[in-house]
């Protein structure tokens, strides 16, 4: 995959700042949008999991700075996952698995992620309860190691449980989701570079694409935007590119 080749994908460089808009708005890196994306264009998996991950980290940074500066950072709602997510997402961005249950374990990931963007995983309660630290631990690791495994950062599956549990705010979740994605990508991309992987100098390009978006969507969901309408057609993007990898499985 060459610079040529990415500039001969209009649609791509169309697609990806919107992704990153949206799952910013929503404290989200994208990397489930972008892998969903170069699934869809064909990408192999060697691109798809660095990229996804450098992606990751830009968003989420920006996204973490707008909701941290809105003042809806809560650290012991963060912690908790964090302590056994990082080092698990670092194994995981070790690992190295064979396309064909990369594939599988990447379609069930946007599975949640299109449940997620269509409200079926998740609505605010209106009474919190207090976070449970034994589960928290657990499920840092669970979502940490799966992360580091396909090149995720894992706010997509935190998020979620954090709002199903009454642990969190939409906000709250948002800015914690931010971070916890921040930590586990560089981690995981910590953990694919020690085992001797390469960034693909090809995708640099598109960095400076996907901070426009992520910029935007970060501001303006940190100020109380709502963007359901798009939600629902990403959630669309997200459905065809899962029927995509278990065709080709």
């Amino acid at each position: 995959m060459t610079v040529a080749d990415l500039l001969n994908m209009p649609l791509l460089l169309l697609l990806l700042p919107i992704v990153a808009f949206l799952y910013a708005s929503v404290g989200h890196g994208g990397a489930s949008g972008y892998l969903a994306l170069m699934s869809a264009f064909a990408f192999p998996v060697t691109f798809m999991k660095p990229t996804a991950l450098v992606l990751n980290i830009l968003v989420s940074g920006i996204s973490f700075y707008f909701y941290y500066r809105e003042k809806k950072f809560k650290w012991n709602l963060f912690y908790p996952f964090a302590i056994t997510s990082i080092p698990f997402s670092f194994l995981g961005g070790y690992l190295t698995v064979p396309t064909f249950y990369y594939k599988v374990i990447l379609a069930t990931v946007l599975f949640f992620a299109v449940l997620r963007l269509v409200g079926f995983l998740g609505k605010e309660k209106k009474e919190m309860t207090p976070l449970n630290l034994y589960a928290a631990v657990i499920v840092g690791a669970i979502i940490g190691f799966l992360s580091g495994l396909i090149g995720i950062g894992g706010g997509i599956i935190l998020s979620p449980v954090i709002i199903l549990l009454g642990w969190g705010t939409m906000k709250q979740t948002a800015a914690v989701s931010a971070l916890f994605i921040l930590v586990n990508s560089i981690s995981g991309i910590s953990g694919f570079l020690l085992k001797g992987g390469v960034l693909p100098e090809s995708s640099f390009p598109l960095i400076g694409i996907v901070f426009v978006g992520g910029f935007f969507g970060a501001y303006f969901g940190s100020k109380k935007f709502n963007s359901v309408i798009l939600k629902n057609v990403l959630a669309l993007v997200l459905g065809i590119a899962i029927y995509k990898l278990y065709a080709t499985a």
